[in-house]
């Protein structure tokens, strides 16, 4: 949720392997997990983490901190690899906070077993020009999207200098296939040196098609990076 503070639970796996991805999602013996909100200080605890320990953590942060948090955001990796195990977690979870997912957008099925449990859902749509995948997914987002429209859903894409308005053009047509009143956030690529891998002209140029299409386009560029936070 864009500029609300959230508590992220970070899941290993992924069925993809985005060019961009910066994130190491493989699966390790220990996990790291903040001392205190916003503190940069982190414990290594032994995985995997117990329902308990994660259900008693966020009731220390939801003390120290009431009102502070927005919701809970399951990120990844891909957190759908994990839907068994979501679906005995998240109803426990919800009493707590709402219930935020990331998601690639590409584990329909995965979805539909938690979906009844999920608030809030930032669903990405994979481009040809910015993640290469091996496969192109335009179909695998349109049926992700149906399910998903069931939550409170906005659609991500991660643009670049190589995006071109066709691939936009055909975000769109999904989104209004469903439900034209979806958001649309526009990412501007981030390259590992720390800098923005699209011009402020073809970003803008990008965001005018959209906005041709759709009433809701927003520009929202990886925050965390900005404010160098976890």
């Amino acid at each position: 949720m864009a500029g609300r503070r959230q508590v992220f639970i970070r899941l290993a796996g992924c069925n993809l392997d985005c060019g961009y991805c910066d994130t190491a999602y493989e699966k390790a013996a220990t996990c790291r997990v903040e001392t205190k909100p916003g503190s940069a200080a982190f414990l290594e605890l032994p995985q995997p983490l117990s329902l308990s320990t994660v259900r008693d953590l966020l009731a220390e942060w939801i003390t120290a901190l009431p009102g502070a948090h927005h919701s809970v955001s399951l990120t990844g990796g891909e957190p759908l690899l994990c839907a068994e195990v979501l679906s005995t977690w998240l109803p426990e979870l919800r009493r707590q906070l709402p219930i935020h997912l990331e998601t690639n957008g590409t584990l329909n099925m995965a979805l539909e077993q938690v979906i009844e449990h999920i608030d809030y859902i930032s669903m990405d749509m994979k481009l040809p020009s910015t993640a290469d995948c091996t496969e192109q997914l335009w179909d695998r987002h349109a049926l992700f999207l149906r399910i998903a429209r069931l939550s409170n859903v906005s659609v991500k894409v991660v643009v670049g200098d190589a995006t071109p308005p066709a691939e936009i053009r055909r975000v769109c047509d999904i989104i209004t296939s469903v439900d034209p009143a979806i958001p649309l956030f526009l990412q501007p690529l981030s390259l590992p040196r720390g800098t923005i891998g699209i011009s402020g002209s073809h970003l803008l140029g990008l965001q005018e098609v959209a906005a041709s299409l759709l009433p809701d386009v927003r520009v929202i560029p990886q925050m965390h990076k900005l404010l160098q936070v976890l």
